[in-house]
C-alpha cells in the first residue's frame, strides 16, 4: 500500500465542491497539503443528459495541487434508476475517459460514493481502492458501493458492520476537524447578551426534526438562534430540496425575531463565528436521519469551541455527557426542549472552563491531519 504522500489520488464525491465543506472536501484539502496530486470528481452534471459528454479539469482555488473535475454524460443519468447494468456498462467507458483526461496513473481511488455510481471494478486492478462511507448505508446500492474496496474506513462501527460480507480491511476513524476551528478559541470568554445558540448545517435537509426545532426557538425568545448553512437551492452544493414543506419551515424560522439565517459560509468564516457562540444545538429525526443518529461531522466542529452541545441521541457519544448533552430516547426528541432549557438554566456549569478544555482537547486530537496519520498507520501496518 502506498503512503499518503506524493501520490495521485482521485476522490469520488456525491457532493460537488462549493462553499459548504463536508468530510470529503476537508480530506481533499488535507491530502493536497501533504504533497499529493488530488483530483476531486464532482457528481455528473445531470442537465447535460443527451447533449454529449464533457470532462473539464480546473484548479480548485483552495490548494495548488487540488484540481476539480466537472463532467457530463452522453447518456441519460436516469438510466441508473431503471437499467442499472446498462448504466454501469456505459459509465465504465466514461470513467476511462476521466482517467485519460487526468493524464497520469492514479495511485489511490478514495470513494465517498454511497450511490454505487462508480463501482470500483470500473477503475481496473492497479489503483489502491479506499472506501469511506460517513453516512448510514440505507439501501443495497449503498452496500454494493463497498464491493472491491481494499480497505473501508467509517465514523462508526454500526456502519462498518454493514460491510462485513466484503473482503478487505475495516477500521473506525472518527469525523475530522479542520485546524481553522482551533485558532483563537478562548474557554474563558464571558457570555454576552443575548445568549447565542448555533446550529450549522444544510437547512434543506428533510431529516431535521423541524417541529421540535421550531418549538425550542419559540420557547426561548431571549436566546438568539444563529443558523449557518444553505436555506435555498442556489446556496447549496450538498443537496436538499425546496419542496413546499421545506419552504414553510424556512419561512417559519424567518418570522421568528430571535432567529438569524446566515446562509452558506466558508470554513474560515464559520470557524470564526462559532467562537462567539454560547451553546450548540443538533436536532435531527433519527428515524429519517441519513446518519441514523450514529455520528455527525458538525459535532467535532462544535466541540472545538469548548461550548456545550445539546443534541438528539447520538450513539458515538453515548456515555460522554461532558462532550455531548443528549436525550436518552432514540425514537423521538420530545425531551429535547426540556434538556435545552436545563442546560440553558445552568449554563455556567455546562460551560465550566474545565469542561471546555476537555471538549477542545478531544476535538484537537481528531483533526484531519491526525485522522490521516491514523489511516496511514493502519493501512501501512496491515500491508
Amino acid at each position: 500500500m502506498p503512503t499518503l504522500r506524493d501520490k495521485t489520488i482521485l476522490i469520488l464525491s456525491p457532493q460537488s465542491w462549493g462553499k459548504m465543506f463536508l468530510s470529503k472536501h476537508h480530506y481533499a484539502n488535507e491530502l493536497a497539503r501533504r504533497g499529493n496530486k488530488v483530483y476531486f470528481l464532482n457528481p455528473p452534471r445531470q442537465e447535460q443528459d443527451g447533449k454529449g459528454a464533457f470532462i473539464t479539469i480546473f484548479p480548485s482555488g483552495s490548494e495548488d495541487n487540488l484540481l476539480l473535475i466537472d463532467h457530463g454524460l452522453w447518456f441519460p443519468y436516469k438510466m441508473k434508476f431503471h437499467v442499472l447494468p446498462l448504466f454501469h456498462w456505459l459509465m465504465r467507458s466514461h470513467v476511462k475517459k476521466i482517467l485519460k483526461a487526468i493524464g497520469q496513473p492514479v495511485d489511490i481511488i478514495w470513494s465517498f460514493d454511497l450511490g454505487n455510481l462508480y463501482p470500483f471494478y470500473q477503475f481496473g486492478r492497479a489503483p489502491y481502492k479506499l472506501f469511506h462511507p460517513v453516512d448510514e448505508p440505507l439501501n443495497q446500492a449503498a452496500i454494493n458501493s463497498g464491493k472491491g474496496a481494499s480497505v473501508i474506513f467509517s465514523v462508526t462501527q454500526e456502519i462498518l458492520d454493514k460491510y462485513a460480507a466484503f473482503d478487505g480491511l475495516r477500521q473506525v476513524v472518527n469525523h475530522g476537524l479542520s485546524e481553522e476551528f482551533l485558532e483563537g478559541v478562548d474557554p474563558y470568554r464571558t457570555p454576552g447578551i443575548p445568549l447565542r445558540t448555533c446550529l450549522a448545517g444544510n437547512l434543506l435537509r428533510p431529516d431535521l426534526d423541524r417541529d421540535i426545532l421550531l418549538q425550542i426557538v419559540r420557547e426561548n425568545p431571549a436566546v438568539l438562534f444563529e443558523f449557518f448553512g444553505s436555506y435555498t437551492n442556489s446556496q447549496s452544493n450538498i443537496g436538499g430540496q425546496e419542496d413546499p414543506s421545506t419552504v414553510n419551515f424556512i419561512n417559519a424560522l424567518q418570522t421568528q425575531k430571535n432567529v438569524r439565517l446566515h446562509g452558506a459560509v466558508s470554513t474560515g468564516a464559520l470557524a470564526k463565528m462559532m467562537r462567539e457562540m454560547d451553546l450548540f444545538l443538533i436536532c435531527y429525526d433519527v428515524k429519517r436521519d441519513q446518519s441514523r443518529g450514529t455520528n455527525y461531522h458538525k459535532i467535532m466542529e462544535y466541540l472545538s469551541t469548548g461550548k456545550v452541545v445539546v443534541s438528539n441521541n447520538v450513539t458515538a457519544y453515548k456515555g460522554q455527557p461532558e462532550l455531548v448533552q443528549m436525550v436518552a430516547e432514540r425514537e423521538h426528541n420530545r425531551q429535547l426542549p426540556v434538556l435545552f432549557k436545563q442546560v440553558l438554566n445552568d449554563l455556567a456549569h455546562f460551560n465550566d472552563p474545565s469542561l471546555q478544555k476537555k471538549r477542545i482537547s478531544f476535538a484537537a486530537a481528531n483533526t484531519y491531519q491526525k485522522q490521516l496519520d491514523r489511516i496511514e498507520r493502519f493501512i501501512t501496518d496491515k500491508n
